[in-house]
Order: structure tokens, then C-alpha cells, then sequence
């Protein structure tokens, strides 16, 4: 005990004098020597117990799927949801699901079952779909066509409609609305609609596979949005709003928080032909990968159909998915039998019950209309029939020429150095 305060004298009077000397030679003063406190009974304890400090709960950012205190959404819009409007075809149903039925605009946001494949504009209640809801589905279509009627409004004059034409150019405004790969989907509508927030009418870029079958994304485009296309070259469209358009009294649009899987349809080339046995199958294959290949489809297959069986659609390039889609677009439109997709070609058979009269009699058709429209073109740009399809100009394009590939696809065809991440 003596000692410990012989040893604490000395190391308190070292630390003064050198405190001392520093404070003499360069005015520095040495800090005091921390004692530490002896701990409080009341402070620490309460009850014998040590108080523990609480962890505070980490940070969790708000989910949108998160529906606590949120109102399911309704939707009056009378058409089956769907991923893609253009894309996909409502009549080929599918043989699977590759996951379960999960809905993309998330768990209890919308007040339709989704059926891994749509979500259809009927009750969820009811057991069948077909049949007992057509009366219902048919009365709603009327509806929507009605008033799509009263807002589209009078006729736009050559004047107002060239104003909103030029209004639209790449020149006088950046707005646009690009349709890819996938079509009109269904996420594109609520974007049309906050576009025409601001102006009349807005500019539409298409773009890859949709461009083949132009027809249908234009009766897409009207029927699903409610517009009515007012101009269109190539692969530009110009959708008007029309006259009585609100933006406040615009429809409820759901969106889609991903994309949903797609559902296993059956394949759509056959080990065997119909009509042809297994040897003349795997003789017409090897033959229609050494057929001349062609880049504008419809219209140069319908004309090669004339003098040869088998057709060859170049593809090097493009994704396995792009196409595909255009053999299903060609089988559609032409129409013609897939023979094969093998080595980044698409082979098409005629068949063996193919009439070429018929093709023949639909040109000359589609030719008399295109020279009856350009004799009066002032007259048939204004006027709107009871689908409001024929207000639009082709703008020396023929009927034919919506069927043909975009330019960057022909482009990427007939390359065979085009990459897959150069491709649309």
C-alpha cells in the first residue's frame, strides 16, 4: 500500500515538472490525466438489471407492392390485358405455363385474375369466360366505340391536319413513342396517353419484327388507345386524340411492374409435314436451305410461290426469338407452311394445295384501290368511316408496302456480319 503511493507521488510530480519545462520552452500545456468515474448504482442498474441499448430497425424503402392502405385499381377499358396487343395472337391458345399463374401488375393491384396469359376484362367470379360473357364483352366494345366516336369529334380540315403533321416532325419536337420488338404493349398505351398531356397528337417510331404486319398495328393502335391515326410513312405514325379529348377524364391504365413468362405454345415447326411423308420431309429441308434467299417478304414470296415451291428467308443475325416471329407473321399473311428455322433460316413450303389465281385477283384488287384513293387523295385523308381506318394516308405507299420488312431489318438480313446486340 505504501508503495503504490510512493509510485503514484513520483509519477505525479515528473508529469508536473515536464508540464512545466514545456509550458517554459514552447508554452504547451500537457492534458490532465483521465481518472475514471466510479459507476453509479442508479445510473446503470434499475431492478439489478442492466439497461440494454434497443437496435434500432433498419431502413426499409417503401415497395410498390405494397398494398396496405391502397385501393384495388379499376379499369373500364373493355379488352383483355395483355403483355402485347400486336404480338400475340388471342386465338392460339397455349398447351402450358412455365411458372405459376402470378399476375405482373402485382399481388391485389387490379381487380382482374390474370391467367398467365391475360387478364380478361369479365368478372373473376364467373366459371366460364366464353359464351356466358359475350352479350356483356359486346355491349362494352359498343360503349367504347361510341364514345371514342364523340371524342374523336368533327373531321380535321387539310389545314388542321397538316398543321398537326408538321407540329409532330423530328424538327419541332423530341416526343416520341418507339415501338420495338415486342409490338403495342400495354405499358405503350399509359405512355401515348401522358404524350397527349401536352400535345394534340404524337409521333410513333416502328421498329423490328411489328413493321412486317403494319395493318395490325395500326387497327391496334386505334382500337386500344381510342386515337385515330391521322398520317403514316413507313414505319412513323401520327395519332391524333381527338377534338374532345380530356386528360383528366382519360382511362385507368394499369401498369405492368415486369414481364410476364411466357407460356409454353406448341411448336410451330412439325417433325412431319402435313401432306408429305418423313423422307420428303427431310428432302424439302435440305432443299429449302440451298433455295436463293429473299429480304422484302410478303409480297417477293407470294410472287417466288408463282414459279417455286420453296422460299428461304435469310436471317444472320438477328435474335432466335425475331425470327421466329417473322415465320409466324409470314404463315399468317402469305399464307405458307413452315418447313424449317435450322442454321439462322426461315423455309416456307406453299404446299401442295396452293392457288395462285387467288393472289393474283388480291393484287389487282389492292392496285385498283391505291389508283381510285390517289384520284381523290384530298377526299379519302379527311374522311373517317365506321372503324376509322381509312382517315390515314399510305403517302405514296401502296397497300403492299405495309407488309414489307422495316429498312434496318432488310439491312440486317442481307449482312451477315450483324451482331446480335447490333441488331433491333
Amino acid at each position: 500500500m505504501i508503495f503504490r503511493q510512493i509510485t503514484s507521488k513520483k509519477y505525479f510530480f515528473s508529469v508536473r515538472f515536464f508540464s512545466s519545462i514545456l509550458k517554459d520552452r514552447y508554452g504547451f500545456v500537457a492534458s490532465s490525466i483521465p481518472i475514471p468515474q466510479s459507476c453509479s448504482p442508479n445510473s446503470s442498474e434499475v431492478n439489478g438489471n442492466q439497461k440494454r441499448k434497443k437496435n434500432k430497425e433498419p431502413y426499409r424503402p417503401p415497395s410498390s407492392l405494397d398494398m396496405t392502405g391502397k385501393k384495388i385499381i379499376h379499369s373500364n377499358l373493355p379488352f383483355d390485358f395483355r403483355f402485347s396487343y400486336t404480338e400475340s395472337n388471342p386465338n392460339v391458345k397455349p398447351i402450358g405455363l412455365r411458372e405459376p399463374k402470378y399476375s405482373p401488375f402485382g399481388p391485389g393491384r387490379v381487380d382482374r385474375a390474370w391467367t398467365g396469359v391475360c387478364a380478361p376484362a369479365v368478372d373473376p367470379v364467373l366459371k366460364s369466360v366464353e359464351g356466358d360473357v359475350s352479350n356483356d364483352a359486346e355491349k362494352k366494345l359498343e360503349e367504347w366505340r361510341r364514345r371514342r366516336k364523340m371524342i374523336i369529334g368533327e373531321i380535321l380540315t387539310p389545314a388542321e391536319r397538316a398543321f398537326l403533321i408538321e407540329k409532330c416532325q423530328k424538327n419541332r419536337t423530341k416526343r416520341q413513342v418507339n415501338l420495338g420488338r415486342d409490338g403495342l404493349t400495354h405499358n405503350m398505351l399509359n405512355d401515348i396517353h401522358n404524350n397527349w398531356k401536352h400535345s394534340e397528337a404524337v409521333r410513333i417510331k416502328c421498329l423490328g419484327v411489328p413493321t412486317v404486319d403494319m395493318k395490325n398495328v395500326c387497327n391496334q393502335l386505334e382500337e386500344k388507345t381510342g386515337g385515330l391515326i391521322i398520317h403514316r410513312h413507313g414505319g412513323q405514325i401520327i395519332l391524333f386524340r381527338g377534338r374532345h379529348y380530356n386528360p383528366k377524364k382519360r382511362p385507368v391504365i394499369p401498369l405492368m411492374l415486369w414481364k410476364p413468362h411466357e407460356p409454353v405454345y406448341p411448336r410451330l415447326i412439325r417433325t412431319v409435314i402435313d401432306g408429305l411423308t418423313i423422307e420428303e420431309t427431310k428432302e424439302t429441308r435440305r432443299r429449302g436451305l440451298a433455295v436463293p434467299a429473299l429480304t422484302k417478304l410478303v409480297p417477293m414470296v407470294r410472287d417466288a410461290f408463282l414459279t417455286d415451291e420453296l422460299v428461304r428467308i435469310d436471317c444472320k443475325g438477328l435474335p432466335t426469338t425475331d425470327y421466329k416471329k417473322i415465320g409466324v407473321k409470314l404463315r399468317e399473311l402469305v399464307p405458307c407452311i413452315l418447313v424449317t428455322f435450322q442454321k439462322e433460316q426461315v423455309v416456307v413450303w406453299r404446299g401442295k394445295d396452293y392457288n395462285s389465281n387467288a393472289h393474283i385477283k388480291s393484287e389487282h384488287k389492292s392496285f385498283s384501290l391505291v389508283s381510285k384513293s390517289d384520284e381523290s387523295t384530298e377526299k379519302t385523308l379527311t374522311d373517317i368511316s365506321a372503324p376509322y381506318y381509312s382517315s390515314y394516308s399510305h403517302d405514296q405507299s401502296s397497300d403492299t408496302e405495309d407488309f414489307e420488312m422495316d429498312p434496318r431489318i432488310e439491312e440486317q438480313v442481307n449482312s451477315p456480319q450483324c451482331s446480335s446486340e447490333e441488331c433491333p
